[in-house]
């Protein structure tokens, strides 16, 4: 089990995990059934998390609904209310997350969080005056918001890692492709009992009622998933996360695969112990108060070190523009919108909104293949100017023909197609690439709060956004979102530095560390791994030798060519 070190912070178990992992990517999910099993269920997560962000959004539109309703829905301020609540319990929903995931285990924290879901969407679906919708969607909300980081954290610990960046990958295509099924179903049950004052109520019911399937099948399916290999660790039931790893892989426990993804959880868990145990000596007795005080005081550690604190204004601020480029405004209120390019009918309305749905989906999948080979600062920049110039064309299209759209029925189009274009920019864009980039700034003792501090910017601002854009629509037309769209690019143009590809230690460099901390934790790291077996020093000799003479080589062969 003994490996050496690569010399760039990797040991060479770690290589040699690879080369017996076999296929990566695509090919790795299909080639294990369990690992298989997995993804799927990834993509039940982020399907429920993308029905639910698009479903309200032609609900709100529907007659019958809006008679049931009344003022809650025709009142720009109790609308935004309306829509924003949920993302109000989702932000709450996201702050307890963590304390459950680590006491209930990842796997009960889902089941509880399903449970709660399904009681908001009952209330909703039942609902007969506004209270119930006001109620039912800020208890939906927590559901959300929990779900929304439970259940990506449960696939990444419990997938393999050749694979994890797919898993990545699908439920980011899973969540847009939830929001296209939720505008299509919204647009079928529109036409129950007809499209105007005939509409059956069941037009709004079944959409909302609908969110229970996935949810339903999300939560008893957990419960015939293992619980999390790392979570294991974490309780010390070590023999249940290496049976955990053995089934995952189908392979005996006392496999060298199997082996070393264990012993490197068993590491990293070591790590984050002394981490605790170095910067916090006097709060390691295990009580509930140390426990409490030693999460407050690593998030303070956040804003302490001058790193660190760029690093969060870098994830909450790519949080920040990531809503105020104004996607959920159009997910939201899509509907509202094209109605007020013309798209008058109801109807109409509905299926321009499916439209969106469906090229943000086709939009979200090239980025998945190529964002790891052009990088994350080109897309999100052109992104963010795609949107802005969409924003500007459409705010001119309004000023100009807002009285006057009967005649200039054109104009209303074109209108409507820089909508979807706007949509395609964000699905390729700041939709996927704002969470990876988020993702990889944080050194390893962080990186849990700093996820937890981004992912919180997200929420909040999805509130706000849902909150303001009724009155702003009203009284600002896209004027707002205009000037944070393109603020956005110019964000991430001079003040965010590009990091693919990059270690930790070079991140480092880059976010100016003068404790380097990164190699600081790779050190302590890499005595974990000694410790371990992870890591033999003449192994690490030998590598270094390889390595060297591999430089030597390339040295020859560069210089023979320019003889």
């Amino acid at each position: 089990m003994a490996g050496g070190d690569l010399g760039n912070g990797a040991p060479l178990s770690a290589q040699r995990r690879k080369n017996l992992a076999g296929a990566s990517g695509w090919a790795g999910l299909v080639h294990n059934r369990r690992i298989f099993a997995i993804a799927v269920f990834a993509s039940l997560g982020g399907l429920l998390y993308g029905y639910n962000q698009g479903v309200f959004s032609g609900v709100l539109a529907m007659s019958s609904f809006q008679r049931r309703m009344g003022d809650a829905v025709t009142n720009s301020a109790t609308k935004g209310w309306l829509v924003s609540i949920l993302e109000l319990g989702a932000w709450v929903g996201v702050l307890m997350t963590g304390y459950f995931a680590d006491k209930l285990s990842r796997k009960y924290t889902i089941v509880l969080a399903v449970v709660v879901f399904c009681i908001g969407v009952i209330v909703q679906t039942a609902a007969f005056h506004p209270s119930s919708i006001y109620g039912g969607r800020f208890v939906t909300g927590l559901g959300v918001g929990s779900l929304s980081m439970a259940v990506p954290l449960y696939n990444a610990e419990i997938a393999p890692p050749e694979v994890r960046g797919s898993l990545v990958a699908l439920q980011q295509l899973a969540i847009t492709f939830g929001i296209m099924v939720s505008f299509w179903i919204d647009y079928g049950t529109n036409f129950i009992g007809g499209t105007q004052g005939g509409q059956h109520e069941a037009a709004w019911r079944i959409p909302l009622a609908l969110q229970l399937v996935p949810a339903i099948i999300l939560g008893v399916g957990i419960l015939f998933m293992p619980f999390s290999p790392r979570w294991l660790v974490n309780q010390g039931r070590d023999d249940e996360a290496l049976e955990v790893l053995s089934n995952a892989r189908n392979l005996p426990p006392d496999s060298e695969l199997v082996q070393i993804e264990f012993l490197e959880i068993r590491a990293q868990y070591l790590f984050e112990k002394e981490t605790s145990a170095i910067n916090f000596p006097d709060l390691q007795d295990g009580s509930r108060s140390s426990n409490f005080k030693l999460g407050v005081y690593g998030y303070l550690s956040l804003i302490r070190e001058r790193s660190l604190l760029y690093r969060v204004a870098i994830g909450s601020l790519t949080m920040f523009f990531q809503q105020w480029t104004g996607v959920n405004a159009i997910l939201y209120y899509a509907p509202s919108i094209f109605q007020r390019l013309n798209l008058a009918d109801n109807a109409v309305s509905l299926l321009a909104t499916g439209v969106v749905g469906i090229v943000m989906f086709l939009a979200t999948i090239p980025a998945v293949i190529w964002v790891d080979k052009v990088g994350r600062k080109p897309v999100l920049v052109s992104g963010a100017f795609i949107m802005g110039g969409c924003h500007i064309i459409v705010a001119i299209l309004i000023g100009i023909f807002h009285n006057t759209w009967g005649s200039h029925p054109a104009a209303g189009w074109i209108a409507c197609v820089f909508v979807w274009i706007f949509a395609m920019a964000f699905g390729y864009s700041w939709g996927p690439c704002a969470w990876i980039l988020v993702a990889e700034i944080w050194p390893l003792s962080v990186r849990g709060k700093g996820l937890s501090i981004a992912a919180s910017s997200n929420w909040m601002n999805n509130f706000i956004v849902g909150q303001v854009t009724p009155t702003m629509l009203q009284h600002l037309g896209f004027g707002t979102f205009v000037f944070f769209g393109i603020m956005g690019g110019f964000f991430i143009m001079f003040f965010t530095p590009e990091t693919k590809g990059l270690t930790l230690e070079e991140m480092d460099d880059v976010f100016g560390s003068s404790e380097g901390l990164a190699a600081a934790d790779e050190a302590r790291q890499n005595a974990i791994f000694r410790r371990l077996g992870l890591i033999n020093d003449t192994a690490y000799e030998k590598g270094k030798q390889d390595e060297e003479s591999g430089h030597e080589v390339e040295t020859q062969e560069h210089v023979s060519k320019h003889q």
